[in-house]
């Protein structure tokens, strides 16, 4: 994935959690600045869950066990970034939201790009 597709799903990321934080109960974002960190965080800690255990941990790719580990990772994001306010609740709500909000706007990890090249 080029620079510019990164910096596209960065942007489109941070859309996402901005709305999410508009319609979920229990999670708000300050503004876009404060989402594009938290995507930034969120995809940064996702990142170093992957290389831990080896495995992609999406919901799409380990079902409840990568929905939950979404919530977690969205609900310790809450921690680092500024403006962004999270419950345990919020952050189950938000990561089915934005599961729900993947399927219709997807965003190939560059990871999988890599997969199919080989293939």
């Amino acid at each position: 994935m080029s620079i510019l597709g990164h910096v596209v799903r960065f942007i489109v990321s941070a859309l996402v959690l901005w709305i999410v934080g508009w319609i979920v109960p229990q999670f708000s974002v300050g503004g876009f600045g404060s989402a594009l960190v938290l995507a930034l965080v969120i995809a940064l800690l996702g990142w170093v869950i992957e290389s831990v255990f080896k495995t992609r941990v999406t919901p799409f790719g380990r079902g409840i066990v990568g929905f939950l580990v979404s919530a977690l990772v969205i609900y310790l994001s809450s921690f680092i970034v500024n403006g962004v306010q999270v419950t345990i609740l919020g952050a189950l709500l938000a990561a089915l939201v934005i599961g729900i909000i993947d399927l219709f706007i997807p965003l190939a990890a560059p990871f999988d790009q890599k997969r199919h090249e080989r293939t």
